[in-house]
C-alpha cells in the first residue's frame, strides 16, 4: 500500500456516513465499465440519476434532474451532447463493486461520442422507450455495440406510462436482434421502479475488465477536455498496471513526456486519489498547456518502462457537415481562435482548418457531424466563451490543371493549383482541365427506402458501383459521389427519406475531372467578388436563378434602381430588379395643364439617370452573411 494514500470517504443517500473505501483494493473482478445506450429522449439521463441514488453517491431529492448533463445547451434542450462518467460503489452481499458509468448521447449527430465511450466498456445497457419501441439510433447502437463484442444488458424504460406497450416492444427487440423477452428488464426511471435489478444485472450478466495489476502501466485516452486553469484534462481508462502522481508518464502517438499532477475519479464530481490501477476510470491532469497536445485514442505509459505497445484505438468518425466560422469584426480573430481551439479539445469529432473569405476575412472551415452538432456547437460558443461566431458554407477544394507558359509562371511555375476561394479561379482560356472531388460513399437502408435514396443520389450527380443485399431487409450500395453535393444536407436528406434507418460512411475517393464554371454576381453591372461561386456547369441555371431571387430579398431598396444579375462568361443566366424608392414629386399640383406635369416627371426620370451613373450601390455586411450562411 502507498504511504500517504488518500481515503476517500463516500457518503449515502441519508448524508451519513459511511465505510471508508479504498478504491484501488476493489479487486479486478469486482469492477464493472459500462455505458447506456438509447435513441434520443428515451431516458439514458434519468436512469443515471436513479442509479446514482440508489448507490448513495448523490443524495435523493427532487433538484436530481440531469445530474450528468453539466452543459447549459444540454439543460436548454433536454438532450444529452457530451458523454459523462461517474464512478458508484455498489455493496452487494457484502462485498463492494466499483461501477463505472458512461452516459451517452443519443442523437445520431454526437455517435461518435458514443463509439469512444463503449472503447473504455465491456458491456452496455440498451434502453428501449416502451411507449415508442425501436427507433433509429437503438439499432445503431446495437450494431455499434455487437461490433464490438460487447455484453447487451436491454431495458425497457417508461413502462409507467398509461401508452406503454412492453410485450410489443420487447417482439420488436426478438425481431430485430433476438433478444429473448425474458431477458428485458422493465423498469421506470422516472419513478425508480425496477432500477435495483439493473444494478444486479450489471453484476451477474456483465465480464470484468481483461486487466492486469501485474503488467507495466498503460491506459487509453478516451475522452478529455480543457479546464482554464489545470489545462487539458483527460479521461483515461487503465488497463494495466497503476499510476501514481508525481511519475513521469508518456504519450505513445506525440512521445511527449508529463509530470502527473492530479488523479481523480468522478463520482460524479471530482474526488482526488493517490493513483489509479487498472480496470478503473480517472480523470489524469499533467498541465498540457494546448488543446494539440491531447489526443483522443491514444496510449499512456510510464516513462520508466521505455516505450510501450499502443492499445487499440478507436476509428474517427467522418464529419458529414462542413461550415465556415468568422469572427464578426476580425479584431476579434484571436478571442475566436481561442474559444475554437479549446472547444475542439472537448468535442474531437470537429475538424479545423484556416479558411478566408474576401467579404469575411480570416476564419475557419470546420467540419461537423451534422445540422443539429453545428447548431449546438455555435450556441456553446456564445454561452460558454462569449464569442459571436458568423457561419457559412464555404465550396470544397478543386484541383485545376493549368495551360500556357503565362499562366502557369502567374502561379508560381506550378501546372496544378488548389482552389477553394471562386475569386481566385483562373480564367477558362488557361485552364486545361478541371478537377473536383470525389468519395466512395456507402450507404446502407431498408430495401423500401432504395427508390427515393436512388432518385436522391442522381440528383447529387452520383454515379453507383455496387449493389449488395444485406438480409432480406437491408441493402447495400456504393455510389461515387461528387464531395460538394454532399458536404450540406445530404446525411439530412437521406436520414429524412429512410426515416432515419439508413446510414452513410464515405472514404476519399481523389479528384475526378469535371466540368465547373466559376458564376459572377453584377450589381447594376459591377461585379461584386464576394458573391461569386463556383457551380458545376449541369446546374448553373437552378443555382443562378436561386442566388438573385435571395439576393433580391435581402439587399434593401436605395434610391437608384438595382439589377442583380448572375452571369457566367459573359452569359446572362438569370436577372433581378430592385425598384428604386420613388418621391410623388406631382404631389403638389393641384390641377392645371398636363404638361406640367409631364415636366416634373421628366426632370425627376433625369435626375435618377445621373444618379444611377455615378451611385455607389451599398450593399451591408449582414446582406454578404446571410446570403453565404445556407
Amino acid at each position: 500500500m502507498l504511504s500517504g494514500f488518500q481515503r476517500t470517504k463516500i457518503h449515502n443517500s441519508a448524508g451519513h456516513l459511511a465505510e471508508e473505501i479504498e478504491y484501488d483494493e476493489i479487486p479486478v473482478s469486482r469492477i464493472r465499465n459500462f455505458s447506456i445506450i438509447a435513441h434520443v429522449d428515451h431516458g439514458k439521463s434519468t436512469l443515471a440519476d436513479r442509479l446514482l441514488e440508489i448507490t448513495g453517491t448523490i443524495a435523493k431529492h427532487a433538484g436530481n434532474k440531469q445530474v450528468l448533463d453539466s452543459l447549459q445547451v444540454e439543460k436548454e434542450r433536454g438532450i444529452t451532447v457530451k458523454a459523462q462518467t461517474a464512478s458508484i460503489v455498489y455493496k452487494r452481499a457484502g462485498e463492494n463493486y466499483l461501477l463505472n458509468l458512461i452516459d451517452t448521447p443519443g442523437h445520431v449527430d454526437f455517435s461518435n461520442e458514443v463509439s469512444r465511450s463503449l472503447a473504455a466498456c465491456n458491456g452496455v445497457i440498451l434502453l428501449v422507450d416502451a411507449n415508442q419501441g425501436v427507433q433509429a439510433q437503438t439499432v445503431a447502437n446495437y450494431h455499434l455495440a455487437r461490433s464490438k463484442n460487447l455484453v447487451i444488458v436491454p431495458v425497457l424504460n417508461k413502462i409507467d406510462l398509461k401508452n406503454a406497450r412492453p410485450e410489443a416492444v420487447c417482439n420488436e427487440l426478438l425481431t430485430l436482434f433476438d433478444i429473448d423477452p425474458e431477458e428485458v428488464l422493465k423498469v421506470s426511471a422516472k419513478l425508480g421502479t425496477g432500477c435495483d435489478q439493473v444494478l444486479s444485472s450489471i453484476i451477474d450478466r456483465l465480464p470484468p475488465p481483461d486487466a492486469n495489476r501485474d503488467a507495466p502501466f498503460r491506459a487509453l485516452i478516451f475522452d478529455s477536455w480543457f479546464d482554464k486553469y489545470r489545462g487539458a484534462l483527460n479521461l483515461i481508462y487503465v488497463k494495466d498496471g497503476e499510476v501514481c502522481t508525481g511519475q513521469e508518464i508518456v504519450l505513445c502517438h506525440t512521445g511527449r513526456s508529463y509530470e502527473v499532477k492530479s488523479l481523480a475519479l468522478l463520482r460524479p464530481d471530482e474526488r482526488k486519489v493517490e493513483r489509479l490501477v487498472a480496470g478503473q476510470v480517472g480523470l489524469l491532469g499533467c498541465n498540457m498547456r494546448t488543446s494539440k497536445e491531447s489526443q483522443i485514442g491514444d496510449t499512456v505509459y510510464l516513462k520508466r518502462d521505455k516505450g510501450c505497445v499502443p492499445l487499440p484505438g478507436f476509428k474517427p468518425q467522418q464529419p458529414m457537415v462542413f461550415a465556415g466560422v468568422y469572427p464578426p469584426d476580425q479584431t476579434q480573430h484571436p478571442v475566436l481562435k481561442g474559444a475554437i481551439e479549446k472547444l475542439v479539445l472537448n468535442d474531437s469529432a470537429v475538424t479545423v482548418t484556416p479558411d478566408s473569405s474576401p467579404a469575411l476575412g480570416q476564419g475557419w472551415r470546420l467540419g461537423f457531424l451534422g445540422l443539429l452538432h453545428l447548431d449546438v456547437f455555435s450556441q456553446r460558443l456564445q454561452q460558454e466563451y462569449d464569442a459571436e461566431p458568423v457561419l457559412t458554407a464555404p465550396s470544397v477544394t478543386y484541383k485545376i490543371k493549368l495551360k500556357g507558359a503565362k499562366a502557369i509562371a502567374a502561379h508560381g511555375g506550378n501546372e496544378t493549383v488548389f482552389i477553394s476561394n471562386p475569386a481566385l479561379l483562373p480564367d477558362p482560356t488557361f485552364v486545361e482541365e478541371y478537377h473536383e472531388p470525389y468519395v466512395l460513399g456507402t450507404i446502407i437502408a431498408p430495401t423500401e427506402c432504395v427508390g427515393p435514396i436512388i432518385g436522391l443520389c442522381v440528383e447529387r450527380r452520383a454515379v453507383q458501383k455496387t449493389s449488395l443485399n444485406i438480409d432480406n431487409e437491408r441493402i447495400m450500395t456504393t455510389y461515387l459521389m461528387p464531395l460538394n453535393e454532399i458536404v450540406l444536407d445530404f446525411h439530412d436528406q437521406l436520414k429524412s427519406l429512410s426515416s432515419g434507418y439508413a446510414s452513410f460512411d464515405y472514404e476519399d475517393y481523389g479528384y475526378v475531372e469535371t466540368s465547373i464554371v466559376r458564376m459572377d454576381v453584377l450589381l447594376n453591372g459591377q461585379l461584386v467578388e464576394e458573391l461569386c461561386t463556383i457551380t458545376h456547369s449541369s446546374k448553373a441555371q437552378n443555382h443562378a436563378r436561386e442566388l438573385v431571387l435571395k439576393l433580391k430579398e435581402l439587399i434593401p431598396r436605395q434610391m437608384v434602381q438595382i439589377a442583380i444579375q448572375a452571369v457566367v462568361g459573359g452569359k446572362i443566366l438569370a436577372r433581378e430588379t430592385i425598384k428604386a424608392y420613388r418621391k410623388d414629386v406631382t404631389a403638389k399640383l393641384y390641377g392645371g395643364d398636363v404638361t406640367r406635369r409631364m415636366k416634373l416627371l421628366k426632370q425627376q426620370s433625369e435626375g435618377k439617370k445621373k444618379m444611377r451613373s455615378i451611385a455607389n450601390i451599398n450593399v451591408p455586411r449582414d446582406t454578404f452573411i446571410k446570403v453565404l450562411k445556407r
